[in-house]
Formats: C-alpha cells, sequence, structure tokens
C-alpha cells in the first residue's frame, strides 16, 4: 500500500484476537491493573460519547499492558430494562401484538430472542473503534452469574435491614407505567400557569386564597397549610373550609414546610400527588386520597371526571372552578417540571408500595473512602459534587413494574400474608405452609450495575479472577451518571466486599459540537462516530478526542479537526515510507559509536517526549501526552530530523548510522503512539525489521534516557534560525523550489558557532544557496528576528515587491467588505434578537479574523515599502 488508508484496521484487530493479545494472560506474571466497562445498553449504538470514553479507557489499558502489567479491561452489556422493554413492545406493536396477549413468559423468551439477535451490535461498534477487551470473558447483567450475585445481594441486604417494603409517594411514569428514581426524573423549565384559588372558611362568606399550578389534584386535598410563623392567619388555625367543587370541610394546618413568600402564604396539601405533601400528610395523620390513577386518568375521587386524562380534566377543572366564581386570578408562571428519563412523559408523583434500600448507613462508609483518599476524582472538583449528593442522600426505590430484568426474589404467603426473600425459588410458605406467591416487580437496572465491579469477577464465589482483580484500579465515566452509578457501586463495594470497587474515578466531559452546543439530533450536529470511523478510520478519531481531552472541559468537536489528525495519521505514513526506501536491505552495525548531531539531537528529543507522556498519563492528563507525542512526531522527527537525514544518507561517513537511528527511532514513536493510535502502530510495526515483539501490544513501552543538554541547546538556536529564514521565504510567497542567500547579524559568539558549525542542516533544511555572517544592517532587505540575532533577506532575489504591494491592497479591499457587511448585521437589533446564537458567534468571530486579516495586510505593506 503505497498511501495511507484506514482499510487495515479490521485486519489488525482480528490478528490480535487470534493471538489472545487481550486477555490480562499475556502479562500473567506482572503486577494486575484492571478496569471494568461501564457497560452500554443492549439497545444502543456507539455515540460519540461512548467513543471518548472508550478511547480513554483503551489508552491506559494498551499502556498499562505495554509496561508489563496483567491488564484486565472486562466488557459487559447492561439489559436496560425500561428501554429494552419499550424497544420489544414497540416491535411487536408492529405485528399487532400486545405484550399482556402473549403474556409475561412468552414476552421474556420474545426480549431474549431480541437481545440475542441484535444486544451485541455495540460490542461490533466497541471493538472498531479498538477497544482492547478480554472479550472471552464478556458479561451481561443479566447472564446466569450476575443473575445469581443479584439475588445474593438482595437477600444479604434485605436480611441486613437495609431492603425494606413499603408504601411511599414515588416518581412514576403514567407511560412506561413504572416508578422511577429521584435521578431518572429530568426537569425543564415550562411556561405554566399559577392558578389562585378560593377556599371558603366553614359556613362563612370569607376565604382562604390558595395557589396551585395544579388544580386538577385538589379532589385529594384533606387540608390547607399555613406556616406558623404567619401572624396573618394565627387565628384561622384548626379552622375548616370548604374543598372547592367537592363541597367537604378540610382543617386548616400549620406546619413549618409551608413559604409564606409563595403565592399568600397558603397551600392546599394533596399527600397522594405531592412529594412534600406527603410528608405533611405523615406529620399530621392526615388521610390519603387518591385523584389520579398509574395511568394518569382520574379516579372515582374526581366527581364526573373519572377515566379523564389528568391534562383534559385540568382543563374541565378550570372551567368549573370559573363558572363557580372560585378563581381568584391565574397569574403566567414559569417552573421545573419532571419528566421520565426514557418516554418523555410528565411524571406523576404516586402512592404505592415499592421496594427500597435505606442509604443513609450505607453512604457513610461511601463519604469516608472518599474522603481518605481510598478513592480520587479526577478531576478533584467532582469530590464536591459527590459529597454534596451522598450527604442528602435518599433511600433508594428500586422496584419497577415492568417485566424485563431481575425479577425481586421475594414471596407473599397468600394464606398468612408473611413475606419472605430468597435467592433460590420457593413455592411453600416456612410459616404456615400456604401457598407462596412470587413478586412480579423487577429490579431497578442500577441495582445489578451496581454490583459490576465484583460480580463480573465471579462473585459470590472467591475465584481468581476476583481475587487478582478486585479492587479494579480504573474507573472511566461520565459526570452524568455519578449518582446513578458510581456512587452506589461504591456503597455496594464497601457492603459486600469490605473495600473500594476502584481507586480512581476519572471524570470525563461532554463532547460538545464546534460552537460548543450540545449535539442532539433535533439540532442536526451530531457526530457519528460509527460514519467518522468509516470515512477517516478509527485512529484518527481516537486520537482527535484524546489530544482534545483536557481535565475539567467539555471537548468542542469539528469534522475539520478530525481531518487535521488524519493529516497526522498520513505523516507517520510518510516517515514509515521514507525510512522503508532508505534502509533497504540495511544491516544495522552491533556497535555505533559515532553519532551525527541531528541523532544525537533526536534520541535526546525522543527521551524528554517519552518522559512527558508517561508523565502525562500517570496523571490522567490526555491531552498533554497526546500533544507531545504530536510535536514530537510532527515537527522534530518528520519536519527536521528526517530532512536533516538527507544530509547524510548515502554521502558521509554517517551514512548507516543515519539508517540505523531512523529505524530505531521510528521503532520506539509507534511503541509511544501505540495506545493512542493503535491500528496504524501496529500495521507498520509488522513491517519493521528490528521489531522486538509479535506485536506492537507486548512490546515494551519505551523509558527515557538522559537528556543531552549541550545538544538540545544548540540545535534550538539552529531550529529557531531555519523557521526564521522559512518565514521569510512564506511571506514573500517564494516558491519553496527556489534557492536564496541569507544573511544573519549573530547576537552573540555562541549564535555565530551554530551556524558555522551546522551550516549543512542549514543549506538543506532552507533551501539557501549560502548563508554569511554579517555585523551590520544589509540594505533593502527584509529582517526576521530572533532571540539568537536577525536574519537579512534582500528585496532583490527575483521578490516581485510591488506586486505583492497590489496584491495585499486587494487583501485589504475585500477585508473591508466583510468588515463593512458584518458590522451591519451585528448592529441590526433584529438580526440579534432573532438569529441563532450560533450564528451570532460565528459572525463576531469572522468580523475579528477579517480586522486581524485586514491589520496584517496594512504591516506587511509597510515592511514591503520599505525596501523599495
Amino acid at each position: 500500500m503505497d498511501t495511507y488508508n484506514s482499510d487495515f484496521e479490521k485486519d489488525i484487530y482480528r490478528f490480535w484476537e487470534e493471538n489472545d493479545l487481550f486477555k490480562p494472560e499475556v502479562n500473567k506474571d506482572g503486577k494486575p491493573f484492571s478496569m471494568v466497562i461501564p457497560p452500554p445498553n443492549v439497545t444502543g449504538a456507539l455515540h460519540i460519547g461512548h467513543a471518548l470514553n472508550q478511547t480513554l479507557q483503551d489508552i491506559f489499558a494498551r499502556y498499562k499492558r505495554m509496561c508489563g502489567y496483567s491488564v484486565l479491561w472486562l466488557p459487559g452489556t447492561d439489559h436496560a430494562g425500561i428501554a429494552t422493554q419499550t424497544m420489544v413492545e414497540r416491535d411487536l406493536a408492529k405485528k399487532g401484538i400486545k405484550k399482556e396477549e402473549i403474556g409475561r413468559d412468552a414476552f421474556i423468551e420474545k426480549v431474549w430472542e431480541w437481545k440475542n439477535t441484535y444486544g451485541n451490535r455495540i460490542i461490533d461498534q466497541i471493538k472498531r473503534l479498538g477497544a482492547s477487551c478480554d472479550f472471552s470473558r464478556l458479561r451481561f447483567t443479566m447472564d446466569e452469574g450476575l443473575s445469581r450475585a443479584v439475588r445474593k445481594a438482595f437477600v444479604e441486604l434485605y436480611d441486613a435491614g437495609y431492603i425494606y417494603k413499603g408504601e411511599y409517594i414515588i416518581n412514576w411514569c403514567p407511560s412506561c407505567h413504572t416508578a422511577l428514581s429521584d435521578l431518572e426524573v429530568e426537569y425543564e423549565e415550562e411556561n405554566s400557569k399559577l392558578y389562585y384559588l378560593k377556599y371558603f372558611l366553614e359556613n362563612s362568606n370569607e376565604f382562604l386564597v390558595v395557589a396551585t399550578t395544579r388544580p386538577e389534584t385538589l379532589f385529594g386535598d384533606t387540608a390547607v397549610a399555613v406556616n406558623p410563623k404567619d401572624e396573618r392567619y394565627k387565628h384561622l388555625v384548626g379552622k375548616k373550609v370548604v374543598l372547592p367543587l367537592v363541597n367537604k370541610l378540610i382543617e386548616i394546618i400549620e406546619d413549618e414546610y409551608v413559604d409564606m413568600s409563595f403565592g399568600s402564604g397558603v397551600v392546599k396539601i394533596t399527600p397522594a400527588h405531592d412529594v412534600n405533601d406527603f410528608e405533611v400528610g405523615k406529620r399530621h395523620n392526615l388521610d390519603i386520597i387518591i385523584a389520579i390513577d398509574d395511568y394518569g386518568k382520574m379516579t372515582h375521587n374526581a366527581p364526573g371526571l373519572e377515566g379523564v386524562d389528568r391534562f383534559e380534566a385540568r382543563k374541565i377543572t378550570i372551567e368549573k372552578l370559573k363558572e363557580a366564581n372560585l378563581i381568584y386570578k391565574i397569574e403566567d408562571y414559569v417552573h421545573s417540571v419532571g419528566h421520565c428519563y426514557r418516554c418523555g412523559t410528565v411524571i406523576e408523583p404516586y402512592i404505592s408500595k415499592q421496594w427500597f434500600v435505606k442509604t443513609k448507613d450505607l453512604a457513610k462508609k461511601a463519604i469516608e473512602v472518599v474522603e481518605n483518599g481510598s478513592i480520587k476524582f479526577i478531576p478533584k472538583h467532582w469530590e464536591k459534587t459527590y459529597f454534596e449528593w451522598m450527604y442528602n442522600i435518599k433511600d433508594w426505590c428500586i422496584s419497577r413494574q415492568i417485566w424485563w430484568g431481575h425479577r425481586i426474589p421475594a414471596y407473599t404467603c397468600k394464606q398468612c400474608g408473611e413475606v419472605f426473600v430468597s435467592e433460590n425459588p420457593i413455592d411453600k410458605c416456612p410459616k404456615c405452609s400456604g401457598k407462596l406467591i412470587p413478586e412480579t416487580d423487577v429490579l431497578d437496572t442500577w441495582f445489578s450495575s451496581a454490583l459490576w465491579p465484583f460480580s463480573t469477577l465471579g462473585w459470590p464465589d472467591n475465584t481468581e479472577d476476583l481475587k487478582k482483580f478486585y479492587p479494579t484500579s480504573l474507573l472511566v465515566t461520565g459526570f452524568d451518571i455519578i449518582f446513578f452509578w458510581v456512587a452506589r457501586m461504591i456503597m455496594m463495594g464497601m457492603f459486600f466486599m469490605n473495600d473500594v470497587p476502584f481507586k480512581d474515578v476519572y471524570i470525563h466531559a461532554l463532547v460538545r459540537d464546534k460552537f460548543g452546543q450540545k449535539m442532539s439530533k433535533t439540532k442536526g450536529n451530531v457526530i457519528d462516530p460509527l460514519d467518522v470511523i468509516e470515512k477517516y478510520g478509527a485512529d484518527s478519531l481516537r486520537f482527535t478526542l484524546a489530544i482534545l481531552a483536557a481535565q475539567g472541559r467539555d471537548i468542542k468537536l469539528s469534522y475539520d479537526q478530525i481531518e487535521s489528525y488524519r493529516r497526522f495519521m498520513n505523516k507517520i505514513w510518510n516517515a514509515y515510507r521514507f525510512i522503508e526506501m532508505n534502509t533497504k536491505d540495511f544491516q544495522p552495525a552491533v556497535n555505533t559509536n559515532a553519532y551525527s548531531s541531528a541523532s544525537l539531537w533526536i534520541k535526546s528529543r525522543l527521551s524528554k517526549a517519552i518522559e512527558q507522556v508517561r508523565q502525562s498519563l500517570d496523571d490522567y492528563k490526555f491531552n498533554e501526552a497526546a500533544d507531545s507525542i504530536y510535536q514530537f512526531v510532527w515537527h522534530e522527527f518528520c519536519d527536521y530530523y528526517i530532512e536533516m537525514s538527507k544530509a547524510h544518507i548515502g554521502k558521509d561517513e554517517f551514512s548507516d548510522e543515519v539508517k540505523g537511528t531512523l529505524l530505531e527511532v521510528f521503532e520506539q514513536l509507534l511503541r509511544l503512539l501505540h495506545p493512542f493510535v493503535p491500528f496504524i502502530s501496529e500495521f507498520l510495526w509488522q513491517k519493521l525489521p528490528n521489531k522486538s515483539a509479535k506485536s506492537i501490544m507486548i512490546a515494551k513501552y519505551p523509558h527515557s534516557q538522559e537528556f543531552a543538554t549541550q545538544i538540545e541547546e544548540e540545535f534550538e538556536c539552529l531550529i529557531e534560525l531555519i523557521k526564521a529564514m522559512r518565514i521569510l521565504r512564506s511571506e514573500n510567497t517564494i516558491a519553496a523550489t527556489k534557492k536564496l542567500s541569507f544573511y544573519f547579524r549573530p547576537i552573540n559568539e555562541f549564535a555565530k558557532n551554530i551556524i558555522e558549525k551546522y551550516q549543512k542542516y542549514v543549506l538543506l533544511l532552507a533551501n539557501a544557496k549560502e548563508i554569511s555572517i554579517i555585523k551590520t544592517d544589509v540594505p533593502k532587505s527584509f529582517i526576521q528576528p530572533t532571540k539568537y540575532g536577525d536574519i537579512f533577506l534582500e528585496a532583490g532575489q527575483n521578490i516581485d515587491v510591488e506586486g505583492e504591494i497590489l496584491r495585499l491592497k486587494k487583501v485589504i479591499e475585500k477585508a473591508q467588505v466583510s468588515i463593512d457587511f458584518l458590522n451591519k448585521r451585528l448592529r441590526n437589533q433584529e438580526f440579534i434578537s432573532k438569529a441563532p446564537k450560533q450564528l451570532i458567534e460565528k459572525s463576531k468571530k469572522e468580523l475579528q479574523e477579517a480586522i486581524l486579516i485586514k491589520e496584517n495586510a496594512k504591516k506587511r505593506i509597510e515592511q514591503l515599502q520599505s525596501v523599495l
């Protein structure tokens, strides 16, 4: 293959799998390093967030493997209860089938069929990205081993008093028809109305004004409340008001929960349909009246509205209140409304019997291990977010009213009503021998995920993997599941294993579009990693994500950036092509003591790059590690050393030494590159005559050597002077092929000696006929200052000064047109008020760019006019 393309990536991955290179046994005697993959849903497809997450994990897995660790990166998928059930229900609906028609067992069979057909698609996509997980240990949150672990965990927590069943108000999705934890509710600001209703005092024409956003719930009111400190209503506490439309008397109570500044300072208490009201109701022993059922429809407790949808009932209730002159006023109101994270339906607070985990005691140890440094969050500021949630933790509702998932291992006796839990199925009551009815609810998906770091390693059995790889070393995840998953894994790890589940938690940022906007299908700004891989190759995507992954900073991603780093892959490829062409049939000398200056310099720079990359990776600074590699490969190795090597190969006594150094340095830089760009590094590794292992995956990660301080100082000067000459050529639009004469006025003896000592390299890399040392200015010349002295280029060297001035004047005219247009646009208030924020920011950026182009062109004209 004469030019770079990524067609070889699938073959390379097949080679790794066929040689079992992802297994920890590759370095069986090495120190263990382990990670569990955040299990993607079986319904999912690889998105850009996954791509970032998998890339960062894989960089670390490959780095640690090459450092000699016995690396286990354990993959798996999550059964994703609600999401998967919804997917299969939709599939059946297309055939005109409802799950209730075929029954629970048959429906579960259909879900397993769907999972077996489609459930591992995302695993194949993760492989396409290059993930080096040990897929021989692939787990699924509902495989036989994990199901056993879930039952064991439930029973142990229950027996220890941490799991209980109780009647409580929960978040309920009328569409998915299941309970949701607080974390599964997504809040959105909505424009609504605040209705001020008249609640008349018993046997009086006086009334209290009660504000509510949900008048349809008044049918469940069992009291109105005021704050005990509110002097306005002190005299009314204990009296009664008439419930509008129902004509039932309810009591006026006092409770500190009431906000005196909200509305009139009087609130309706509806224990069945508001979380806070539920707590007030418990404190005051109020009745619980359910006005809205589990399908979001009104119950018989709402006279004349039974079976009506809650939102339609709101409209009808408002009309009835207006007719009865029971509305005091209506105001516009903006407030947060909870929605189901899966289907987007507005959630309904709902009273029901659910299973809960008591979390306060479990949270204490989970807080302690972060406080004492046993678990570290990177970046550290995420610890504050973790603590805020953990110190205010609520009991965890773990039951879900769906069919797909881990069925709660609990049984209720039909005869005596006792509840029993068991790891294995039981059908007879241990107490009275009556028939046992199994629980129909399933566990929250996150319950099984909370056990992931140890259940995947074989717990509850004390397996070799569990002994060797628990606790795991590193977790890489997004900030959005710190509470859903990370905190719960820590609590469960401390309870069941009496040890932390992982040592370090790296929280990566969001991937946004190039304008910093969140990616969404509706905005049309989604970058599909599978499309990117198809077009640019996985290595290009991986390196782009890595070099942009600065700690604590969101990634702004564009196709231009990916294209840019694809050119980096091409640069590596072309470097190999040059080395291959110039080292054919070359046999490295056994001992080479005489090195060219360029070789001494590049070896020193390589050593420095290795040190920087290792340190950055150890500190989880992926972007700094990637940037160090990029700078070394593109600029120092390709732009300078390869070009300098042309002064020696086939021309002097250093010819063989330089060939050997090219091969040696390239072999090391491929190893340095491998965790970031595994495919191209493996492909080229296989072509090297001097490779040290059958796969680069198990070659040793390079170590730094001593730096050659003096040679680096000399070459720093040399390279700066060459850059200055190239700038003069570029600014004067002189063809790269034209040889030029330069003058150098050194600032000291050191700089003068560098030009003389390395004139061979200067003439070659600057494409110069000569460079003369001078002590005074050169008339009619262009000057490029450096900290080592000034470089001069005479204007007479076929530089069309007048033609260049004319060209620059046209550039200024064109820039001015853009400036005028953009200024007019940005001063237009109609444009500013109606245009998308993204377009406004783009216009501002274009204006600044046009101004800069104009200013630079004017400065350049001044410079050109000075040499006429």
